[in-house]
């Protein structure tokens, strides 16, 4: 039996397909919308997912994954914080 980790990669990557067939659809702007708000979620899960150990539990693997997803967090906020500071060394 597969572990979760191989599981929740696999369900992330057929969520970001669908993801993608609803934006490149051509009859509805809600489901584009729909479509690019599961591939941007999906994208930042499957950054934590990707970097959990294939033999984690399903507690262990919950645990980390929030602990990634607050490190991915920690790294746009200060990124985001640190941008005027960038833009006046450069001009």
């Amino acid at each position: 039996m597969r572990g979760i980790v191989p599981r929740a990669e696999l369900a992330l990557i057929l969520i970001m397909v669908l993801g993608f067939l609803l934006i490149v659809q051509q009859w509805s702007f809600g489901l584009y919308q729909i479509g690019l708000l599961t591939v941007m979620t999906a994208t930042i899960l499957n950054i934590a997912v990707g970097n959990l150990p294939r033999t984690a539990g399903l507690w262990q693997a919950l645990r980390l994954t929030v602990l990634l997803l607050f490190i991915v967090a920690a790294v746009f906020v200060i990124g985001i914080l640190l941008v005027p500071y960038l833009a006046r060394l450069g001009g």
